[in-house]
């Protein structure tokens, strides 16, 4: 069953998304902190050492000089996100590296700190937390999410986008969990490869090793919240629907995939600066500017 979603501001009128409305187990106030934090430090260390974004890496590379923002405001980090393996690729419009602030509305700080210090520093973070719906004034860049996105509601994901093409800010939401029955199939995966990488982390810990390997805890909320995300996930076309009336002249939207084999990552980017009806397309429905990757 789809879920019905209407949103008017100006008279937008968005309705009957495919989106589930599922729960993850780590997002429930009963899941221990503790545990939380391990559960996406494992994640994220995952993506950096498989290299899990790098397909994004032209486009999103693009889109922050085309913007021409200087700095990268990630949204919702977690643990810290794809940025050690992401950051050395991106540069401004003029080709110098772009600094890269993490925040989120409950910072790990610890994470971000080992995160900074990994990154040699150039790899920021905010202490105070941030509403990926209302980012303040003081954090002025490209906005990115992954990995997140489909844990707001079709509100709320309509908010952090309007929040950023009212400010005409860029942003970038990529997605790994996809509703495909390929991608719920990799999720089985995921407990394997947590063992595998588990010994590669630092730090590594008495608890983290107990969580993983005596008690599988961590592999199993990978797992489950793997294939969770993947049932609550935005499909393309509610990504369109999410963007629908966010329209200027000098705004545009890009959707699609990118990377190949199983492991592909969905994108919605909004690019701030560009002029003209000619640097976007309109995907027949009556949202203009709008370049729809298939």
């Amino acid at each position: 069953m789809r879920s019905k979603f209407t949103c008017r501001p100006g008279g937008i009128s968005l309705e009957w998304m495919n989106r589930k409305p599922w729960f993850e187990l780590h997002d429930s106030p009963r899941f221990p902190g503790f545990l939380r934090d391990m559960v996406t430090d494992g994640l994220e260390h995952t993506w950096n050492k498989l290299g899990m974004y790098g397909s994004i890496a032209p486009l999103l590379r693009r889109a922050v000089a085309e913007s021409g923002a200087r700095q990268v405001v990630d949204l919702c980090s977690g643990g810290g996100g794809p940025w050690l393996s992401l950051a050395p690729e991106l540069k401004d419009a003029g080709g110098q590296p772009v600094a890269v602030v993490l925040t989120d509305k409950f910072p790990n700080r610890k994470a971000f700190e080992r995160t900074r210090a990994a990154s040699g520093g150039r790899i920021g973070f905010s202490a105070e937390p941030v509403d990926a719906r209302a980012v303040g004034e003081n954090l002025r860049g490209f906005r990115t999410i992954f990995s997140s996105f489909h844990h707001f509601t079709p509100e709320a994901a309509r908010a952090m986008l309007a929040d950023a093409f009212e400010k005409r800010e860029g942003i970038g939401v990529f997605e790994l969990a996809q509703p495909k029955a390929k991608t719920v199939a990799l999720c089985f995966g995921m407990p394997v490869l947590n063992w595998l990488l588990t010994p590669g982390m630092r730090p590594l810990g008495w608890r983290r090793v107990v969580w993983t390997y005596l008690l599988p805890v961590i592999p199993f909320t990978l797992w489950l919240d793997g294939i969770l995300s993947c049932l609550r996930s935005y499909s393309l076309a509610d990504m369109r629907e999410l963007v629908r009336g966010l329209e200027a002249e000098d705004y545009h939207w890009e959707i699609g995939e990118a990377g190949t084999g199983k492991a592909r990552v969905a994108y919605l980017v909004g690019i701030a600066g560009i002029q003209g009806a000619g640097d976007g397309a309109s995907n027949g429905d009556g949202a203009s500017n709008l370049v729809v990757a298939k």
